[in-house]
């Protein structure tokens, strides 16, 4: 369980941050190297490094250096244990409002029907 909770805690961290999001849809067209991914997002070689590398540690980029460039490609990973997590806890919010839609109708029933019995 432990190892299950880091890593998802490593994928959610490495998909909290807007850049790195970035990261993932430019890999998902081409593979780049980490100096064009700095360049697209404005930012220097040193910070670009720094997201890669959380990316990577969550198993969502792969990268391999070449002489002295290294080319970032969207790792294997397909994020179906993340996907299972979220549908979980969207099944459980969706029963837990469907169930607070019936206590609000049912409230707005017997307001109603209160109403309608002062008229009289």
């Amino acid at each position: 369980m432990v190892q299950y909770q880091a890593h998802l805690d490593a994928t959610f961290a490495a998909l909290s941050d807007v850049t790195r999001r970035g990261v993932l849809e430019q890999l998902g067209c081409s593979d780049a190297s980490i100096s064009d991914l700095a360049q697209r997002f404005h930012m220097s070689l040193t910070g670009m490094k720094k997201h890669v590398s959380v990316l990577e540690q969550a198993g969502l980029v792969t990268t391999e250096k070449v002489g002295r460039v290294r080319t970032c490609r969207l790792g294997r990973r397909r994020l179906e244990e993340e996907a299972a997590w979220i549908e979980r806890h969207r099944q459980l919010w969706s029963a837990r409002f469907d169930a607070l839609d019936k206590v609000v109708e049912t409230l707005k029933r017997k307001e109603k029907a209160d109403g309608q019995g002062k008229r009289r």
